[in-house]
């Protein structure tokens, strides 16, 4: 039987994050953070003064990424990520590297040499992922794929509220058009566009609380096939 995988998609903001490591926690699960890869790649750049206009230069230094993730006992809470023996979280959820890591991510050379560093998370006895296109192309065989999405609006409010719960202040307008600009940048890039698998279960969490949301999920995953603990 193959490694059960569960894909979570969708645009910064939507709540994919949260939604991925409550599902792992509840099912024991493997996590697996993609958009980190891609943030860590940026900041990796940024640290050894890569030239992040050449791609193979960028493809180059993710191919020997020293990262790990440590997953935290309460899952609202964002799992270290350690690079190189430092943690960098503070550092990848930047807005500045956000912005860096979805223009690095069109490049075709920075995603085949992630693509079988994401394949390794695939261990027993599942992995929940939470990316963009996991469920269309870097686990397109998984039972149970999700694509969450909100509108910008909401998606800038939380934002926003997660920056000044770190102690920094943005313009809800500024944050509003970034979000706009990297959606746009995401949907219409040629490679691995930000679109939903054919099979996904979409999901507006606009009005929804993190409960609702869990709910849906774990019906629909119930529905797939995949085996959950008698007690969910």
């Amino acid at each position: 039987m193959p490694t059960p995988i569960i894909t979570i998609d969708g645009p910064g903001g939507v709540g994919k994050g949260t939604m991925a490591r409550i599902i792992a926690g509840k099912l024991g699960f493997h996590f697996l953070d993609s958009g980190a890869l891609y943030r860590v790649t940026a900041y990796a750049c940024q640290k050894h003064h890569i030239p992040v206009e050449d791609p193979t230069k960028v493809a180059a230094i993710a191919c020997a990424l020293n990262l790990k993730f440590e997953l935290k006992d309460d899952p609202m809470m964002d799992p270290g990520v350690i690079f190189e023996d430092e943690q960098v979280n503070e550092f990848i959820r930047a807005e500045a590297c956000g912005t860096l890591a979805s223009k690095i991510s069109s490049y075709p050379e920075l995603r085949q040499a992630l693509l079988s560093l994401q394949h390794s998370f695939a261990k027993e006895p599942g992995l929940v992922t939470d990316g963009r296109d996991m469920g269309t192309i870097i686990f397109p065989e998984a039972p149970a794929k999700f694509f969450l999405t909100a509108s910008p609006e909401v998606r800038a409010q939380r934002r926003q509220g997660q920056l000044q719960a770190q102690g920094i202040c943005a313009k809800i307008d500024n944050l509003l058009e970034e979000i706009k600009a990297r959606d746009l940048r995401d949907q219409t890039r040629s490679i691995a566009p930000l679109v939903p698998a054919k099979d996904a279960l979409i999901i507006d969490t606009s009005t929804l609380s993190i409960n609702d949301v869990v709910a849906l999920m774990m019906q629909y995953i119930k529905k797939t096939g995949v085996k959950v603990p008698q007690a969910l």
